[in-house]
């Protein structure tokens, strides 16, 4: 990862509360590395400049410390490992698996978690609606990155949190109007807003939402 771009990503860390010291910033720039030579290959992301991937992609995924600095944590439809990998990064505690429905972007992940010395995280090649056989009620969080309507991703997310847990949508803009449109459809799933945090990614300014929802009862 180019200099400006580093400097951009401790930045943006340092406006959101992050500290990244020397091994996790030498972490996220060898993830970048990696997400640059495999996009080569495969399509992984259409974010390709450092500076691009410091903001779009890191600074963007550590917005969840915001909320979460441990437990069981599951990122459903992770893609090129967006959260999970940035926070596991500088989350080393948290005991983390990524669920993807493309394989090979599962591989790539599995190859960057050996890559960066990433221990207690999974990668798994599975549809998230299959998980319920292996993993009910297990998750302290479940979170998804702009990757289905929220009723979607809770039908999935539900079955899968643990007593206590927390879903999160991460939205742009549109978070608040799409979670009030589905209010009535998110009760009858049995599941309620309990928080919004609203706020403007350091540097670039883009909005964003963390639609934060848990169980009734």
């Amino acid at each position: 990862m180019e200099q400006g771009a580093r400097n951009l990503l401790l930045r943006g860390a340092e406006q959101l509360g992050v500290h990244l010291g020397p091994n996790e910033l030498g972490k996220l720039s060898l993830f970048a590395a990696e997400l640059k030579k495999w996009n080569r290959k495969i399509n992984l992301t259409a974010i390709r400049s450092d500076e691009d991937i410091a903001l779009k992609h890191f600074v963007d995924s550590l917005a969840l410390c915001r909320l979460i600095h441990k437990g069981r944590f599951l990122d459903i439809g992770s893609g090129g490992g967006f959260p999970v990998i940035p926070l596991k990064i500088v989350l080393p505690r948290l005991e983390a698996v990524s669920v993807d429905a493309v394989e090979k972007k599962i591989i790539f992940q599995r190859h960057a978690a050996r890559a960066l010395g990433l221990h207690g995280f999974t990668a798994l090649h599975v549809r998230a609606e299959e998980m319920a056989a292996t993993h009910a009620a297990h998750f302290d969080w479940v979170v998804s990155r702009a990757f289905a309507d929220i009723p979607t991703f809770v039908r999935m997310a539900a079955p899968l949190l643990a007593p206590g847990g927390r879903i999160v949508a991460m939205k742009g803009k549109e978070g608040r109007g799409e979670a009030e449109a589905v209010r009535r459809a998110l009760d009858d799933l049995g599941v309620t807003v309990v928080a919004l945090e609203e706020f403007a990614l350091p540097i670039s300014g883009d909005e964003r939402a963390l639609i934060v929802m848990a169980k009734q009862g």
